[in-house]
């Protein structure tokens, strides 16, 4: 190559007159396009060195684990539904609802009661974190969060360690741990409940209100106060013991949210378990699903019990939501864990 250079930048001289600085000259002339020509050739065969990244494209990842739901590229689906800009929890700078959000969610309401919505979030924010939670989103943060369902496919899967092993771990209802470790872990950072579903927790477990009608929100306050609620549609705890401190809300705002772009308005609002799902899908970076979906016998009963139960049932959109989930696992924002092969 550096022959051919040569004959191309230094013809043969019709004179002797070349100097000898001119000699050298040429000399280191021909060396660095040698060498120039070199590094090009190398440059299109190594994987490693020298790798040009096209112009006007944003390669950079929005958090440092190895997948990051946040990371859309040229999903427009994924786009289309996820805006990260609707808060998943309330608080009191936020707590004003826009008029079609106050509408739709009080129509989900059993009881003809009147009551002063400002009120009662006031009531809240005077007993609970008046906070903006989850706000630090960031190339170097990976929260890694487990989402654990109460599907009868946990029994025998052997999940606990790898769901203890998530930064984050949000279970739903009542799904126990105690007496089922090795198949759903001991470790829950998050309890996503209602008044009807309730159950006791420890100090450091987040209770996370599913406020399905305003009760709730006047339950979760009497729970911490007078106790004097009973009973919503069905007798329900007057008291739980839960850390106050650690109390979140989800914003009607964001269940409607769910409901408009996650479910295209399928069934009446979302299930506990897909509001999870799309509550996770908003403060982790990384996310897995576990104890979703029947046995592998086909049956759909909890881990804990035998009842049967189905995704169809209820006032969800619960096929949707299950068609939904998966699309999600086809587009790697989720991973499943189903519990059998």
């Amino acid at each position: 190559m550096s022959i051919f250079i040569n004959k191309i930048l230094c013809p043969a001289p019709q004179k002797k007159r070349m100097t000898v600085f001119n000699r050298l000259g040429l000399r280191y002339i021909t060396m660095f396009l040698s060498f120039t020509t070199c590094i090009v050739i190398y440059t299109k065969t190594s994987p490693m060195l020298f790798s040009v990244k096209p112009e006007n494209v944003n390669t950079e990842s929005s958090c440092s684990c190895q997948s990051c739901v946040m990371d859309v590229g040229e999903d427009e689906w994924f786009a289309y539904r996820h805006n990260p800009t609707v808060p998943p929890l309330l608080n009191r700078k936020n707590s004003v609802l826009r008029r079609d959000v106050y509408k739709w969610w009080m129509a989900l309401q059993h009881s003809s009661l009147k009551v002063n919505y400002t009120e009662i979030v006031d009531q809240l924010f005077t007993l609970f974190p008046d906070e903006d939670h989850y706000s630090d989103p960031g190339p170097d943060r990976c929260r890694t969060c487990a989402v654990v369902g109460n599907s009868g496919n946990l029994i025998g899967s052997r999940y606990g360690p790898l769901i203890d092993f998530h930064d984050v771990v949000i279970r739903i209802n009542k799904g126990p741990t105690k007496g089922y470790e090795k198949d759903v872990g001991s470790k829950t950072t998050h309890r996503i409940l209602y008044p009807e579903s309730a159950v006791d927790l420890d100090n450091y477990t987040h209770l996370v209100l599913f406020p399905f009608k305003i009760q709730d929100m006047q339950w979760l306050i009497s729970t911490f106060t007078t106790r004097h609620i009973r009973r919503t549609y069905m007798p329900v705890k007057p008291t739980i013991n839960a850390n106050e401190d650690k109390v979140m809300i989800l914003h009607p705002g964001f269940i409607k949210h769910v409901y408009d772009s996650w479910l295209q308005k399928h069934g009446r609002y979302p299930s506990t378990g897909f509001i999870t799902l799309i509550f996770a899908l908003h403060i982790c970076d990384e996310v897995n699903v576990f104890g979703f979906g029947a046995s592998s016998g086909g049956a759909w009963h909890h881990y804990f019990d035998k009842t049967n139960t189905h995704f169809k049932a209820g006032p969800h959109g619960g096929d949707f939501e299950n068609k939904t989930m998966h699309e999600l696992l086809q587009r790697k924002k989720i991973s499943i864990y189903k519990g059998f092969k």
